[in-house]
């Protein structure tokens, strides 16, 4: 059996990516982290997942899985992309807050035709005794999950950007799905689906 510490300290994701993961891991275990966070200073969703996965990695000795992930909308150039969480922050000096980030993005589509836009998530594994030994310890996977930008927020479920984003075949909005249909088709689900089948090839 491998301990892997899942390296993020988001309430919410912790609770989905453990949805998303549970049973897929077989016999293995998968523990919280309460070390530091480091700088999420990537030049995409991959680099910043690594450098959370490397961190944990390092702080706990254990294997660590994190992800990165974000919304990235066709008319703003890809934005807000690898600064989902920081959105608003960023352009308004406000604290981090999920609300903000949503209310401003709805501020910089208004008016705007072009709707498209689409999750992503960059799953990564880090396993610094692999490394050590000169074998793969890094590894990524990304996920993305098409649709388009609501005009106002709808429903109460799901976080971060969920009311404002209708993916594609559902007619309603992410923040509207219930948990399993979310984890089936998501862009988290898509990624850690895939990093699944790489941790079962590794570990077992």
């Amino acid at each position: 059996m491998t301990t892997f510490v899942l390296a993020t300290h988001n309430a919410h994701k912790v609770q989905e990516l453990r949805r998303i993961l549970g049973d897929r891991l077989g016999h293995h275990q998968l523990i919280g982290y309460d070390g530091p966070e480091p700088a999420e200073d990537g030049d995409s969703f991959e680099a910043n997942a690594l450098i959370k996965a490397r961190a944990a990695a390092v702080f706990t000795g254990l294997p660590a899985i994190a992800d990165d992930s974000g919304i990235c909308v066709d008319a703003l150039g890809g934005a807000p992309g690898i600064h989902s969480a920081r959105y608003a922050e960023l352009h308004n000096g406000t604290a981090r807050d999920d609300l903000d980030n949503l209310r401003l993005l709805v501020t910089n589509m208004a008016g705007k035709p072009d709707r498209r836009a689409q999750f992503v998530c960059a799953a990564a594994l880090v396993d610094v005794a692999a490394l050590d030994a000169g074998t793969p310890g890094e590894h990524t996977e990304r996920g993305t999950w098409p649709g388009s930008v609501l005009e106002a927020p709808a429903g109460s479920g799901g976080f971060g950007y969920d009311p404002i984003f209708a993916p594609d075949g559902w007619g309603v909005s992410a923040a509207e799905l219930t948990p399993a249909q979310k984890d089936a088709d998501s862009h988290r689900g898509r990624a850690f689906g895939l990093l699944i089948t790489v941790l079962r090839e590794r570990y077992g």
